[in-house]
């Protein structure tokens, strides 16, 4: 139902122009969820916003948003405010400073079904207080306002928005950003719930590899404006092939885990200036994997053993897949797991150094 198609999206600021999302290409069918993870600065909220045109003036969109067939980014202004809500709706991330301080919690949930007049005043409180009990809130609360309300109250309000139009697809933007433990274990039972019962499609985002394991069916993993790991989340959290989703992974201890008390792993470094890509991989300055030809060679995603499961790494190979030990670091080339390495391309005086190593092209 939903296709994105080598989308890029560019700030424009004073000191130049900014990549925030580097040609994306995603799919997602009807009834599935697609878990976005990585840190931030990564893209993801940049590419949420990006799937209803929520973007400010200054960024620039290239590439398609196909919903339902229907490019998002040639829609007529009208066509535009019909699909939002109504066939496509957001949790915002921060639901304190998404909901209206001087309005009361039903006002705005019943705004979306009068503006698209799918119910009159009448029956638009009757929905309200049906969609409160389904987030598990009393109907009285409808009368409150956000100020009044605790974190998971407010984060329930705007679920209960996004679903209000009974739309086929919900965008959840960090949706248990700042809510302890046990709230979020609700919100995501709540989400997890939603979407069985309704079918919906869901799009969820999050820095959390767990969180979104244990919500969505696939998990795509962005770095630096562009996605470098795609696969079943099983696949992707358990078995991760590009050593940045290790990192993620290994960057969460498990609970009553001894090893990961004494030697917590992580990723040292900061993600790289936007403005001030590293050529090749931008990963490569922070891989505790990386081979030379990282530095020169931009990997589109390989198929690993599963084909539904793709990395943007060179140690990714076609016919041979070494597997990324926890830590990040690759096998030792003694023990035959890891692939043959890539001489760097040469280039012409003038040209870019960088090249891009397709999937047709062996590395």
């Amino acid at each position: 139902m939903l296709e994105l198609r080598d989308l890029t999206v560019t700030y424009r600021i004073a000191a130049g122009e900014v990549p925030a999302v580097r040609g994306v290409s995603l799919a997602l069918a009807r009834g599935e969820a697609l878990g976005i993870a990585g840190e931030s600065g990564s893209g993801k909220s940049t590419l949420a916003m990006a799937l209803l045109r929520l973007l400010p003036r200054d960024a620039r969109v290239s590439g398609e948003i196909l919903l339902d067939g229907e490019d998002v980014l040639t829609m007529p202004w009208g066509r535009l405010r019909a699909v939002r809500w109504a066939s496509a709706s957001i949790v915002f991330q921060g639901a304190h400073h998404a909901l209206n301080p001087v309005h009361r919690i039903g006002d705005q949930i019943a705004e979306p079904l009068l503006v698209h007049g799918l119910a009159s005043p009448a029956e638009s409180r009757r929905k309200v207080a049906e969609l409160l009990e389904q987030v598990g809130l009393p109907a009285w609360r409808g009368r409150s306002y956000s100020h009044e309300l605790s974190g998971g109250q407010r984060q329930r309000v705007m679920i209960a928005m996004a679903l209000a139009c009974e739309p086929h697809l919900i965008v959840a933007d960090e949706p248990t950003t700042a809510l302890d433990v046990m709230i979020q274990a609700q919100v995501l039972e709540l989400i997890r719930s939603l979407i069985a019962r309704r079918g919906l499609s869901l799009i969820m985002i999050s820095h959390d590899l767990s969180v979104l394991a244990a919500t969505c069916e696939r998990l795509a993993v962005m770095y630096a404006g562009r996605v470098v790991e795609t696969g079943p989340s099983g696949a992707v959290f358990g078995d991760a092939r590009h050593p940045y989703s290790r990192a993620l992974a290994d960057a969460f201890p498990l609970v009553g885990d001894p090893a990961s008390r004494r030697a917590p792993r992580g990723l040292g470094g900061d993600p790289p200036d936007p403005m001030d890509l590293p050529s090749g991989c931008s990963f490569h300055p922070r891989c505790p994997a990386a081979l030379p030809e990282c530095s020169t060679a931009a990997v589109e995603l390989w198929p690993t053993t599963d084909p539904r499961h793709t990395a943007a790494c060179v140690l990714v190979h076609p016919e041979t897949t070494p597997r990324l030990p926890h830590g990040g670091a690759a096998e030792d080339p003694g023990s035959g797991g890891a692939p043959p390495q890539q001489e760097p391309a040469p280039h012409a005086p003038g040209t870019p150094a960088s090249t891009t190593v397709r999937p047709e092209v062996a590395p």
